[in-house]
């Protein structure tokens, strides 16, 4: 699914924030992502879905090599991951529906089925109440949440998320890793970035820590 040798990456000539990464991501995983502020978590997520270029190393995506692949190559694997950005990145002027719907639209998934699946994975995360309302008008947890849906309505072959759980409360979290786990359950490798232990230890998956811009893993099992 994902493999990466010996990664690293620096801006200009600064230090490397990445050193040495190596880490293998297997079909149908579930893995976190820990480690302090500052620690390189999201420039490693940034560099599997392809917004960054590491400046040494080999990603491997789906059995292709990033650095030989094609624009369409490309954009043809980012077509396969979801992703839950930090800063929610979300169309301000589309309704909730319309947000989540447009990654389908994209697709040329019928509106039928958009219809169809789109409001009942709103009802999940609990914005049912607000499909036609857009971003400006909602809470940080809710445009978290909606962030989600949008990242997850296509059912990614990968997923990662960046602190998917950092605006909700502990009741709504635990809903939101039911549903990432129910979409592992479909076959869907799931990468979640995170500074709540308690996640960590509540759901025992295996765990990837970067510290100093060097990864440290427990078993990367499935």
């Amino acid at each position: 699914m994902v493999r990466l040798a010996n990664i690293g990456k620096r801006y200009g000539a600064g230090a490397e924030i990445l050193q040495d990464v190596s880490l293998t991501l297997v079909p149908g995983g579930f893995y976190f992502l820990t480690g302090p502020s500052g620690a390189g978590k999201t420039t490693l997520l940034r560099i599997v879905y392809l917004a960054e270029r590491p400046s040494r190393g080999i990603l491997t995506l789906f059995d292709t090599d990033v650095a030989t692949a094609d624009r369409a190559a490309h954009t043809a694997l980012r077509r396969r991951i979801g992703i839950v950005f930090q800063d929610f990145r979300l169309v301000q002027h589309l309704s909730v529906r319309d947000n989540v719907a447009l990654p389908l639209r994209v697709a040329g998934i019928s509106e039928e089925e958009i219809m169809k699946h789109v409001p009942e994975l709103l009802a999940w995360v609990g914005l049912a109440e607000h499909l036609e309302a857009t971003p400006p008008t909602l809470s940080g947890g809710q445009k978290q949440r909606l962030a989600i849906a949008r990242a997850v309505i296509g059912r990614p072959d990968l997923l990662l998320a960046d602190e998917p759980t950092g605006n909700v409360d502990d009741r709504i979290a635990m809903r939101l890793m039911y549903l990432f786990e129910e979409l592992n359950k479909l076959g869907t490798t799931v990468v979640i970035a995170t500074h709540n232990e308690g996640l960590v230890a509540r759901f025992r998956r295996p765990c990837m820590h970067l510290d100093g811009g060097r990864l440290f893993a427990d078993e990367l099992e499935a």
